[in-house]
């Protein structure tokens, strides 16, 4: 069974639901006394189990159609999604190893991170900020290791900022970067998967964990030779 609560939006919306229904029982109890709300009570409720059962998952998106390579393009094109894991050196190796050998374009996407709370608090450049900082970063360390890189800040679904960047950047294959299971909102979306049933091009998944990067490495005990 699907969980219900699996996002920021779903969320959301479930506290606005359930504010409305507080409202109403309220109100019918306010002009009607404790029957009238009880009865208020038993109708959405019967409601909201129905659109339960009775919701269907939506369906996948007919496949985007991009300007694709032409065949005397020898340059293999690389379009790169991530956000906070932008810079994270499990990405960047991986980038470094699909580029090795080739003439290779790499286009690094940072979708801009505004959910429904940063909306609300006009937080929108914000996120599209520190976004931007985090691309640079990546972008110069990509630069120092030769590779012939660019960036923008997408939109904040990461299947729609591919969508977008391909219309543009006619990709041979896509690498999609995310924080650990249990940690990445994206994969608890399903959006990798969303992503290789969508476009035609094969879709590799890394996973960064910033916390295990940020630690300092362990040093092997020296032998005493004895």
């Amino acid at each position: 069974m699907r969980n219900p609560i699996r996002t920021e939006a779903e969320a959301f919306s479930f506290v606005v639901v359930i504010a409305a229904v507080g409202a109403a029982i309220g109100l019918a109890a306010w002009l009607g006394g404790r029957w009238a709300a009880l009865g208020v009570f038993i109708g959405l409720a019967i409601g909201v189990i129905g659109a339960i059962f009775l919701r269907t998952e939506p369906k996948v998106r007919e496949q985007a159609v991009w300007e694709r390579p032409s065949a005397r393009d020898e340059q293999r094109r690389v379009l790169v999604i991530a956000n906070e894991t932008c810079a994270g050196r499990a990405l960047l190796d991986e980038i470094r190893y699909r580029a090795r050998g080739n003439q290779s374009q790499v286009l690094v996407v940072a979708p801009a991170l505004s959910g429904h709370v940063r909306f609300w608090v006009s937080d929108i450049d914000g996120a599209r900020d520190a976004a931007k900082e985090r691309l640079d970063e990546s972008l110069a360390a990509l630069t120092s290791f030769g590779i012939d890189a660019r960036g923008e800040v997408g939109d904040a679904d990461p299947v729609q900022a591919i969508e977008d960047a391909l219309r543009m950047f006619g990709a041979d294959e896509i690498i999609i970067s995310t924080h650990p299971p249990g940690r990445s909102n994206w994969l608890e979306r399903d959006e990798v998967a969303k992503a290789r049933e969508r476009f035609p091009v094969p879709v590799t998944h890394v996973v960064v964990d910033l916390q295990a990067e940020s630690k300092p490495p362990v040093r092997a005990a020296r032998s005493s030779g004895r």
